[in-house]
């Protein structure tokens, strides 16, 4: 397995983390940003992991699939350790928030408490592919507006932590939201990431908006055109949850 350290061990980076505000700011705007995960030094090595193959179960090219320009690669069930670890100490904090969603919209809450209970229904009900990717964009390159969603069994929360600095290795960029809201415009919340930061952001409609805010609005996400100023613009993208591709 490869290995590489961490900023900290990721159950007290997260512990640490304000999830009051965090959770607030998914309610509001179904996205929000966290405190720094990974070093400079520890997105780079990450980001290098791109060239070994051996690493990865498969790799897509996007504008073949037109889902925009660039390049992603699944990770194996061999994760990184980084990526493991994290995946780990994320799930409890988001399955808080997941089931407070649930619970607020009158939805069922299938999730158990702990992730490897989690991955083994997913992998019962036929969603056995690993779904953790490390994406790369080249100059010009971007992602298509999507929704994450494959198989029956979804967790409503996801995250992507940025492994270059926007403005030092490269500008654009920038992570789009997209609001769909019945009976009104679309609205859309743009971020830029971090280097070494998390953004968490919805799956799906799944979002507990303010009470007597309506129906719930559908979320779409996509990455904006990029340009390198000395490197090539990376985002490492896990999720807390299983699906087939």
């Amino acid at each position: 397995m490869t290995t590489a350290t961490i900023a900290g061990p990721p159950r007290q980076l997260l512990a640490a983390a304000d999830w009051p505000a965090i959770s607030a700011d998914l309610d509001a705007g179904g996205c929000a940003v966290t405190l720094r995960l990974l070093t400079p030094a520890q997105c780079r090595d990450l980001a290098g992991l791109y060239d070994r193959p051996e690493l990865f179960r498969s790799t897509v090219d996007m504008a073949r699939h037109r889902f925009g320009s660039g390049q992603y690669r699944y990770f194996t069930h061999d994760l990184p350790e980084p990526v493991r670890a994290l995946r780990e100490a994320f799930y409890p904090h988001l399955l808080t928030i997941a089931r407070s969603w649930a619970a607020r919209l009158g939805r069922p809450a299938p999730w158990p408490d702990t992730l490897e209970e989690w991955l083994d229904m997913c992998h019962r009900a036929g969603q056995v592919k690993s779904s953790q990717i490390l994406l790369r964009y080249q100059a010009g390159d971007w992602n298509a507006l999507h929704r994450d969603l494959f198989g029956d069994l979804v967790f409503p929360l996801q995250v992507v932590i940025g492994l270059d600095e926007q403005g030092a290795e490269y500008t654009g960029g920038e992570f789009l939201l997209v609001e769909q809201r019945p009976r009104a415009q679309s609205r859309g919340t743009c971020t830029v990431l971090p280097q070494g930061h998390g953004l968490i952001f919805t799956t799906a409609s799944a979002r507990c908006a303010a009470p007597g805010a309506g129906p719930r609005p559908r979320y779409v996400t996509a990455s904006a055109p990029s340009a390198p100023a000395a490197a090539t613009p990376w985002a490492w993208s896990f999720t807390t949850r299983n699906r087939s591709v």
